[in-house]
């Protein structure tokens, strides 16, 4: 009989950091204060904060011992060419420019290839990516396949692209308005799905029959990589580190925000291997970011990623990591609350539809679902639904996703298996007493972005 281990994760506590249970009373109260936005609760107010995986992560001691090697030269930091060196070395595009954070490098890559009336393919929009693609004068078109906002499919691979959708979409507006395919591994709003690399592989063909580059939105690549790794057949053998590179090799460019797969706590960086983009690029960041060597970023930072990158690749990091994710998504599924299926790989995304049938999309279940839940056990969430989704530019009326969704996004080796035991009692309490539960009414909304600052009130 083969002997079966459990796996734990491949790291040992160095240092803690004490955090603290608040009242329900109190938390009734922070709530209201905030406007029943978890974005404008403080975090001392929070248990455990599942907000964004974003810059939240636990660092190495390899990466704090990088951090006392920051070289901050104004010009030609040493720290600059090792993070370099890291991107060529695990992503294969040949330049690089740093950026404070990956909407640094989305705006860069916005400004540099559209131009007012194209119109710009993706698989499923994400807030900044797409705000900035509109902001250059584009338009983003969604090419992801049906599957994507199905919550009960478990299709394996929901960040496809429906190559049927993108050539329709060419032929119809000319390949000349489409300046660029964007492809995010994993999709965020589709509940953190892969794509698979068949699926990429066509459409690099597709992209190249019309001479249309692709722009990687490669802020959770690895993760990507591992899923491809676990449900695509050929790769169950090949190291991700491997993965994540055949990946990097069907793009032409990439956008990354750091302070997720990469983990570190601020950074970020535009890569290409086009040469005539990377001059744009390089003379661009100086004006919106800073020099070229460091573009919003410290010395000390650039090596914490550079140290980063490659510790994000490794197969017992990233196992554990997702394995996390699906550990939480294994109790929820077992205890009957409807979550996004398949399982992904950065959060588990809570189907607000499903959970508070008695509200309209209008009445935002979603942000009161997440406020609720902070309520009950001081566990921060936020909402992907309607409002992320924002408004119709031309019309003015809110944008209706087919997803209404809560995210808990778990954040890299900060949390033990004992915190998802109280995520999940919390969640399941929610949805077996959330019959009672009122919607929202939006009282205060931004122009921008609006999910990060808006305010509402109970109905």
């Amino acid at each position: 009989m083969e002997r079966t281990r459990s796996w734990a994760e491949p790291y040992k506590i160095k240092m803690v950091e004490p955090v603290f249970m608040t009242t329900q009373e109190d938390r009734e109260r922070f709530i209201r204060e905030a406007g029943y936005n978890t974005f404008l609760l403080r975090s001392r107010d929070v248990y455990i904060d599942l907000l964004t995986d974003s810059g939240t992560s636990a660092m190495s001691d390899r990466q704090w011992a990088g951090i006392m090697m920051g070289d901050e030269a104004y010009a030609g930091s040493e720290n600059f060419y090792h993070m370099e060196e890291a991107v060529r070395r695990y992503y294969g595009y040949k330049y690089v420019v740093p950026t404070h954070q990956g909407r640094g490098a989305e705006h860069l890559i916005s400004q540099i290839m559209i131009k007012k009336g194209d119109f710009v393919p993706g698989n499923m929009y994400f807030t900044t990516t797409r705000l900035h693609q509109e902001l250059a004068g584009g338009t983003f078109v969604d090419v992801i396949v049906d599957e994507a906002h199905d919550p009960e499919s478990n299709f394996p691979f929901k960040g496809n692209v429906n190559l049927e959708k993108l050539e329709q979409l060419i032929k119809e507006k000319g390949a000349d308005k489409i300046p660029y395919v964007s492809i995010a591994t994993t999709v965020n709003m589709a509940g953190g799905q892969p794509i698979s690399l068949g699926n990429l592989r066509e459409l690099r063909a597709l992209t190249n029959k019309y001479s249309i580059p692709i722009v990687h939105d490669m802020t959770r690549v690895a993760e990507n990589a591992f899923m491809i790794q676990q449900k695509e057949p050929g790769y169950a053998d090949k190291p991700v580190a491997e993965i994540v590179l055949e990946i990097c090799a069907l793009t032409d460019a990439a956008t990354m925000s750091s302070k997720k797969d990469a983990l570190v706590s601020i950074g970020g960086f535009l890569a290409m291997n086009d040469k005539e983009v990377f001059e744009k690029a390089r003379n661009l960041v100086v004006v919106y970011e800073g020099l070229h060597t460091y573009g919003g970023m410290a010395g000390r930072d650039m090596e914490a990623l550079a140290i980063g990158i490659t510790e994000s690749v490794q197969d017992s990091h990233i196992r554990a990591r997702v394995g996390q994710v699906q550990y939480l998504g294994g109790k929820l599924l077992a205890a009957g609350v409807p979550i996004v299926r398949p399982i992904g790989t950065h959060g588990i995304f809570l189907d607000a539809k499903k959970i508070l049938p008695q509200l309209t999309q209008d009445k935002f279940p979603a942000q009161t679902l997440a406020a609720e839940i902070y309520v009950d056990s001081g566990v921060r969430t936020m909402e992907r639904g309607i409002v992320s989704a924002g408004r119709n530019a031309e019309t003015g009326e809110h944008n209706y996703p087919k997803l209404e969704l809560v995210r808990l996004t778990i954040p890299r080796r900060v949390y033990t298996q004992a915190h998802m035991d109280v995520i999940a009692e919390s969640v399941q309490y929610v949805f077996e007493n959330s019959q009672a539960i009122r919607g929202l009414e939006m009282v205060h909304e931004p122009k921008y972005l609006r999910f990060f600052q808006a305010r509402f009130k109970k109905i």
